[in-house]
């Protein structure tokens, strides 16, 4: 069975991938997201690993959760050998998807429902080198030439 690891951020981000649960059943598949209250009874109901969150206002923690997660990235990367990485975003979402295209696997990224009118900043990293890049808005179809429009997840 193929491997997949689906990877989000908590929150939103992280909705927008649940929303893809019923694809969870097509493969052997691992959730990766930030582990937080909201997020550490996941482990109940999915196959998951979690990354640290790191808070934006606080930097210096910011930096040390980034460092860490990166570790951790890799180490799942290596012992779960996904074929494909399929994220909504933001930061843990952009982390896994660089190294796995750097270890040479597939990455499929879905922007935020909430972007509208411009990708996020995720997105804009990850439209440079992902396999296949979706957007939920038709004009921003219009607007990057790689993108795809699927619809709405939510």
């Amino acid at each position: 069975m193929k491997k997949v690891i689906f990877v989000a951020s908590s929150g939103g981000h992280l909705s927008e991938i649940l929303k893809l649960k019923k694809l969870f059943s097509e493969y052997d598949y691992l959730l990766v997201t930030e582990k937080t209250q909201v997020t550490e009874n996941l482990n109940k109901g999915y196959n998951i690993e979690y990354l640290k969150y790191g808070p934006n206002k606080n930097k210096i923690k910011y930096l040390g959760c980034a460092i860490f997660n990166i570790f951790k990235t890799i180490k799942i990367l290596i012992k779960f050998k996904p074929k494909t990485i399929v994220s909504t975003g933001a930061q843990v979402g952009g982390i896994m998807c660089f190294f796995a295209k750097l270890l040479g696997k597939k990455v499929i990224y879905i922007e935020s429902l909430a972007k509208v009118k411009s990708l996020s900043t995720t997105g804009k990293l990850v439209y440079l080198f992902a396999n296949k890049f979706y957007v939920q808005w038709k004009g921003l179809e219009e607007k990057y030439k790689k993108a795809e429009y699927i619809g709405r997840l939510m």
